[in-house]
């Protein structure tokens, strides 16, 4: 693997004030999303982001970064991709998230690729078919990461991901564009040495690539900080400033 398992550190978290400024909706009639909007003229035209979150799902944290990316131009498209079956923020520290994964929490509902690709797949086309959405770049965080490097070949252009987890060798060797990482420096899921195999993988990819490590945080840093904390607000700001910038420049 390119990097880890989830694990428990990837439930744990602070939640940010502020208040959403966009809507749920509904994509292929099934499927909630949440879709954040430019301000007029802020837009850049054609060019959109598809967000797949950490296991939390579409939760406060993660509206209010669709709503950043919306407001440097991107209209962003936050999907629930677990079936609306997230894990609540800050589990007990036994709480089975393999467990989780395999079946869901009614043991009926499983977050496994077989399931989530075809949501993902599903996201792609409402972005291009319902809100003309030509050039997409992608966001993962945590579980999400995955996703992004995956579906490249379903119509992804750029993609960013933070701390991710999950990733297989193999599809990181088979990403068609470019690709940007933001690390942190005390990570289980994504340490020193898959970051650095990592890096090995992209480099022969001959796709633009980019990682950023941030020291002082620990995985979900750019999710689920401490704001309170200044290191962990300086990298959580720094990790977006990293994205958006990755975008202007690959994807406008």
């Amino acid at each position: 693997m390119a990097s880890n398992p989830p694990a428990v550190c990837c439930t744990i978290g602070v939640r940010h004030d502020g208040e959403p400024a966009g809507k749920m909706v509904k994509v292929a009639n099934k499927h909630d999303a949440y879709l954040a909007t430019p301000p007029a003229g802020k837009e850049h035209k054609g060019a959109g982001i598809l967000f797949i979150p950490d296991v939390i799902g579409i939760w406060q944290n993660s509206k209010l970064l669709a709503d950043q990316f919306a407001a440097n131009g991107y209209l962003t498209l936050l999907l629930d991709v677990f079936n609306g079956d997230p894990v609540p923020l800050n589990r007990p520290a036994d709480f089975n998230i393999m467990a989780w994964l395999a079946n869901g929490s009614d043991g009926k509902t499983p977050h496994t690729k077989e399931v989530v690709d075809p949501i993902v797949v599903e996201g792609i086309k409402t972005l291009k078919e319902e809100y003309g959405i030509s050039k997409i770049g992608a966001v993962g965080y945590c579980f999400g990461a995955k996703y992004v490097v995956r579906h490249y070949k379903d119509g992804i252009n750029v993609g960013y991901v933070a701390h991710p987890s999950f990733v297989e060798e193999d599809e990181l060797a088979a990403i068609t564009g470019p690709f940007a990482i933001s690390a942190a420096e005390t990570d289980s899921i994504f340490p020193a040495e898959k970051r650095h195999k990592s890096e090995e993988i992209l480099q022969k990819t001959g796709q633009p690539y980019q990682i950023n490590l941030f020291s002082g945080v620990e995985h979900g840093f750019a999710v689920r900080c401490d704001p309170s904390v200044k290191v962990q607000r300086f990298a959580k700001e720094q990790a977006f400033l990293q994205a958006v910038s990755w975008f202007n420049e690959y994807l406008v």
